[in-house]
């Protein structure tokens, strides 16, 4: 079966910044550097960007070209009682990260359509936890559908379906050629506007006046490397995948550092139209800043609609900054849907568009429960397990496959053959070393957390359902995966450091 390739380098390149640049680089960055010492965060940002970011991406970059295969095929062709690892990272993304990120894409789109003319009122916050979402009274308490979050959810799963339906150069490379160009001006838009307004200096000061006491604090190095890991895709077997298509010569050490470059200045850049306008709010409502600025979802969903309803021409800005969030969730979530199908692709053979339009029925069906009136509660356990446990399990084992098993000369000088940057010891250290260690840390401290205190004060069998039970089920499932036979000769054919 001859494997599609993408058109253009400029076409890959734009793919893997779009997996990478999705909604917590607009809502989560700015908040981690305004908590944690402002433009202080910088430095152990970019020492953690370029320790174990790029040498990640130019890993599982690395990997996905040699072995010429998705994420379980090539963790196949390294080490065969491997693949297992690589269906547990695209099935616990596919069916765990993608259904609840598709359900919070669905609320963007109704905040685009609320923008219009500002329906939320004067109390966002009621308004989003009460009457959109209408909350229930915890995660057992499941309730009813919210009708207009299945109407975009609908709409957001149609959209994955059209796209990766027609494949990597018509529909993902097509997709984000029209989408990164898009959300950078988008983007640029609405930071040209936002330090136009009264009190934008103030948030931008708060944003990032160094505060360099708070680097002695271990907690803002370690959310430093979380957060990088994170915002790259690292661990979701979309880069693997990704680099899987592309031809023979390709530079990756050069993509490589150009997305985890290019996601991080997104990230900054976002920033400071964020607490530009949270300045202006501020200024405004003569409160100080630490009185408006939120995190997260009430970052996106009740602090900025406050803003948007306070400043001039208001429902504008509005709709361009929740076109923003559309345009940054959908890039990342084909990303999710394309890294399960290429895999299922690889192993059995069935044909493209038909695992596609089974996986966006059994995708979207999988994220109702989160349109439902728990669903908040629901996403919150799932994303905390899954993110804090699930890939970076994954990151470690993929540190040890490859860094130890695998003999990493293999890929280094394969990527070194076709690169203009060469790695050398160096990136053997951190990917041997340096990373997994790294990664272990975070691990053994959200363990310690979570044994000491449940997460977010959820009842033990809420955690013990949703949280761990998600991590066993998915990785039984892999297991079983894994344990098929290979209906397609993928497996036997030669990678490009062996031809």
């Amino acid at each position: 079966m001859q494997r599609e390739q993408w058109k253009s380098q400029v076409g890959f390149l734009m793919a893997a910044i779009g997996s990478a640049i999705g909604l917590g680089n607009i809502w989560r960055f700015s908040y981690l550097a305004y908590e944690h010492g402002g433009g202080a965060f910088l430095i152990p940002y970019v020492i953690a960007l370029l320790t174990a970011g790029i040498p990640l991406l130019i890993l599982e970059f690395g990997i996905g070209h040699e072995r010429i295969g998705s994420a379980p095929l090539a963790y196949h062709k390294i080490k065969q009682n491997w693949e297992w690892l690589g269906w547990w990272a695209v099935i616990f993304v596919m069916f765990g990260i993608e259904l609840y990120y598709t359900a919070v894409i669905s609320w963007c789109i109704n905040f685009l359509n609320l923008s219009f003319d500002l329906s939320w009122g004067d109390d966002p916050n009621a308004f989003f936890f009460k009457e959109f979402l209408s909350l229930s009274d915890g995660p057992s308490s499941v309730g009813n559908v919210r009708t207009p979050v299945l109407i975009g959810l609908v709409i957001v799963w149609f959209l994955n379906w059209l796209i990766i339906y027609r494949g990597v150069q018509k529909g993902l490379e097509l997709a984000n050629k029209i989408f990164m160009p898009l959300l950078f001006v988008l983007t640029a838009i609405l930071f040209f506007w936002s330090i136009t307004l009264d009190g934008a200096l103030t948030g931008m000061k708060a944003y990032l006046m160094p505060d360099f006491s708070k680097l002695l604090n271990h907690k803002v190095w370690i959310d430093a490397y979380s957060q990088i890991f994170f915002t790259l895709s690292l661990g979701f077997g979309i880069m693997i995948a990704y680099a899987s298509y592309l031809p023979a010569k390709a530079n990756i050490t050069r993509n490589a550092i150009l997305t985890g470059f290019i996601n991080s200045g997104y990230s900054l850049f976002a920033g400071f139209a964020v607490f530009s306008v949270l300045g202006f709010m501020a200024t405004t409502q003569q409160q100080p800043i630490s009185e408006v600025v939120s995190q997260s979802i009430g970052l996106a969903f009740v602090a900025y609609p406050k803003a948007i309803s306070l400043m001039p021409a208001g429902n504008v800005f509005g709709v361009i900054f929740f076109l923003c969030l559309v345009v940054a969730g959908l890039s990342s979530s084909i990303s999710i849907v394309e890294a399960f199908t290429s895999a299922v692709v690889d192993k059995f053979g069935l044909e493209r568009k038909k695992i596609v339009t089974i996986m966006s029925i059994v995708g979207f069906l999988g994220s109702i429960i989160f349109t439902t009136q728990a669903g908040l509660f629901w996403l919150d356990i799932v994303d905390h397990f899954l993110t804090h446990y699930g890939l970076v399990v994954v990151g470690v084992f993929e540190c040890i496959l490859v860094g130890w098993i695998f003999r990493i000369t293999i890929l280094k000088k394969h990527i070194n053959k076709i690169s203009t940057f060469q790695l050398g010891r160096l990136w053997t250290f951190l990917i041997r070393y340096f990373v997994p260690i790294v990664l272990g840390i975070i691990l053994f401290i959200d363990i310690y957390r979570e044994v000491k205190q449940p997460y977010e004060g959820y009842p033990w069998t809420s955690i013990l359902i949703l949280g761990i039970g998600w991590i066993l089920v998915t990785l039984t499932v892999a297991i079983w995966f894994a344990s098929k036979p290979w209906k397609t000769e993928q497996h036997k054919a030669p990678s490009r450091g062996e031809e």
